[in-house]
C-alpha cells in the first residue's frame, strides 16, 4: 500500500508504473458486521451511535471481475446512506447484499458478513477487468455510485430505471470509505484537476443527486427566474441546490437553521434566507397532529422575501417534518420534487393543496450516468463548488458518520484514505486560484 500511495504522491509515475505495482491482497475498511445488526434494539434512532458500529478493519481484496476497476481511494465523504447503514435503519443492508448475491455468481462476492460502506470516492485506478477500454492505471478519478447491469430493456433510456439499479456502497459491497474500491468502470469520472482529493471526493453523490432533482428533465426541470424552496439550503445536498439555482438564473430561498448556515448562504449568493430557528415553525401540533396554521405562516413569510410571490419548486428532502408545508408552499401547478426522508419516511399533506392546485410531486433519486457526468463536468469546469467543511482521517469514520447523524455538520464531511493529509492532488493551481474563495465558503463554518 505504501508503494501504491508513493507512486500517487510522486506525481511522475506514468501508466506502465502504476500497471506494474503489485495490488495488496487485504487493505484497510470501514464495515458494519452482520452479527451486530441488533446492536442498537431497542434505542431510539438519535440515541445509536456509528462509532459503535462502524469499524476500521482489515479486509481482503475482492476479485476483480470484468467490466470494473479497483481504484486506490485517497479520500471519501460521509452521505447520509452511511448513517442509516451505520445504525441498521430504516433495515440492515445485509439484506440488499443477500438479494444482491442471488443474481449471479459475480454478484456472490458482495455477500459477505461485513459491509464495507462509502458512496463516494477520489482516487487513482490500479487494475482494470476485461472489456475496460476508457481507463487505464495511474488515471485520476472519482465516482459516481450508482450501480446498474442493464440487461433488460427498461434502464436504456434512463439508468435509474434499470430493475437491477442499485447504490454503490450502500446496496453494494466494496464502497468508497476504504484504501482501496471495487467499482464499476461506467461508475468512474475524470477527477477535476482544481481540486484536492477530498474536496473532489466530496461531491460526488450529493452533487448528482442535486443536478438530477432540480435541473434535469427527470426532476423538476427548472428555468430561469424560477422561485425555488429549499430546505438545508447550506447542508451537503441543499448547498448543491442553492448553486444551481443560482447558477441556472433562479431564485433560490434558502430555508437554514441558524445563524452561521444563513452566512454560507449568503457566501454563496442567495440573498432570500429564512432561518426557521428564530421563526420557531413548529408544523406539528403532536407527533400525530400536523398543524396548517404554521404551513400558512410558513407560506405568508416566503411571500414577504419574494415580493408576494409563492416557488415554482420545492427541493424536498427533510420528509416527514417539513413535506406538508412544502405541499402547501408550492406555488398553483408548481413542483414539489423529493429524493429523501432525513425525518422520517411517513409523510402527510392535505391533499387538497395539491390536487385542486394542480401541483406535482416527482420522487427523485441519485441520477443516472449522464447526468453525474454533467455535474461532474460542471464542477470541473468551476461553474458549481465542493461543500466540504471539514475532513477525518479513515480511522474516525465512525465519529465522521456521528457528525452528521447529529446536524453537527456544515456541507460535506470528508474521510481521508490514503492521503496521509489534507491538501494534496491539486493538478491545476491556477484555475485553483480563481474559485478559492468559492471552494472554501463552507471551511471554517
Amino acid at each position: 500500500m505504501q508503494q501504491i500511495l508513493e507512486a500517487i504522491t510522486s506525481g511522475t509515475a506514468t501508466a506502465e508504473d502504476f500497471a506494474a505495482l503489485e495490488v495488496p491482497t487485504s487493505y484497510r475498511a470501514a464495515i458494519v458486521r452482520k452479527d451486530e445488526v441488533d446492536l442498537f434494539d431497542g434505542m431510539d434512532s438519535k440515541e445509536k451511535d456509528p462509532r459503535k458500529s462502524l469499524h476500521v478493519d482489515e479486509v481482503p481484496l475482492p476479485e476483480l471481475g470484468p467490466g470494473e476497476a479497483l481504484v486506490a481511494v485517497m479520500a471519501s465523504a460521509i452521505n447520509y446512506n452511511t448513517v442509516w447503514t451505520s445504525i441498521f435503519e430504516p433495515l440492515s443492508t445485509f439484506g440488499f447484499l443477500e438479494r444482491y448475491g442471488k443474481l449471479s455468481p459475480l454478484a456472490k462476492r458482495h455477500d459477505l458478513p461485513y459491509h464495507i460502506v462509502g458512496s463516494d470516492l477520489a482516487g487513482v485506478v490500479l487494475k482494470t477487468g476485461l472489456g475496460v477500454h476508457a481507463w487505464k492505471p495511474g488515471d485520476e478519478v472519482v465516482a459516481h455510485c450508482l450501480s446498474v447491469e442493464l440487461e433488460g430493456p427498461d434502464g436504456h433510456n434512463d439508468t435509474m430505471m434499470d430493475p437491477e439499479q442499485r447504490i454503490w456502497g450502500f446496496e453494494t459491497n466494496f464502497g468508497g470509505l476504504a484504501e482501496i474500491a471495487l467499482v464499476k468502470s461506467n461508475q468512474l469520472m475524470p477527477k477535476p484537476t482544481h481540486l484536492t482529493w477530498e474536496e473532489a471526493a466530496s461531491p460526488g453523490l450529493v452533487n448528482s443527486t442535486a443536478y438530477r432533482q432540480l435541473v434535469s428533465r427527470n426532476g423538476a426541470g427548472m428555468k430561469q427566474g424560477d422561485n425555488v424552496l429549499i430546505w438545508g439550503a447550506s447542508g451537503g445536498l441543499g448547498g448543491f441546490a442553492t448553486q444551481y439555482a443560482l447558477n441556472g438564473g433562479a431564485v433560490p430561498v434558502c430555508v437554514v437553521s441558524s445563524e452561521e448556515k444563513a452566512e454560507i448562504c449568503r457566501r454563496m449568493g442567495a440573498e432570500l434566507i429564512i432561518n426557521r430557528s428564530e421563526k420557531e415553525y413548529r408544523f406539528w401540533k403532536d407527533e400525530q397532529t400536523a398543524d396548517p396554521k404554521e404551513w400558512r405562516r410558513f407560506g405568508s413569510d416566503i411571500r414577504e422575501l419574494t415580493g408576494g410571490e409563492d416557488v415554482d419548486i420545492v427541493f424536498e428532502h427533510p420528509g416527514r417534518e417539513t413535506f406538508g408545508a412544502s405541499v402547501y408552499a408550492a406555488r398553483k401547478g408548481g413542483t414539489i420534487v423529493t429524493c429523501a426522508s432525513t425525518t422520517g419516511f411517513l409523510h402527510e399533506y392535505d391533499n387538497r393543496y395539491l390536487w385542486m392546485n394542480l401541483k406535482r410531486i416527482i420522487g427523485s433519486h441519485f441520477a443516472n450516468y449522464r447526468e453525474s457526468w454533467e455535474a461532474n463536468r460542471l464542477i470541473a469546469k468551476g461553474m458549481i463548488h465542493p461543500t466540504l467543511s471539514r475532513s477525518y482521517p479513515l480511522v474516525e469514520v465512525g465519529q465522521a458518520a456521528y457528525d452528521v447523524h447529529h446536524n453537527l455538520h456544515q456541507g460535506k464531511v470528508g474521510v481521508l484514505c490514503l492521503a496521509p493529509e489534507e491538501g494534496l492532488g491539486v493538478r491545476d493551481e491556477e484555475k485553483r486560484s480563481r474559485h478559492l474563495d468559492a471552494i472554501n465558503a463552507f471551511r471554517g463554518v
